[in-house]
């Protein structure tokens, strides 16, 4: 996907996105939350907290 997929997927602009991917401007955490369900990944990968891409799903009886 290119940025103004991704922007349109955050509502917000590819202007606003690209500050962000480039470090220019805070992601808001609303925004992290959305790519990483869209990602299917933790907010921690995303912010580089951790290599591990799989989420801890729980597990169901």
């Amino acid at each position: 996907m290119n940025q103004s997929q991704i922007a349109e997927l955050l509502h917000t602009s590819q202007t606003v996105y690209s500050r962000y991917e480039r470090g220019f401007q805070t992601i808001p955490v609303e925004h992290l939350l959305i790519l990483a369900d869209f990602y299917g990944v933790s907010v921690d990968y995303i912010l580089g907290r951790t290599n591990v891409k799989e989420l801890n799903k729980p597990k169901r009886p």
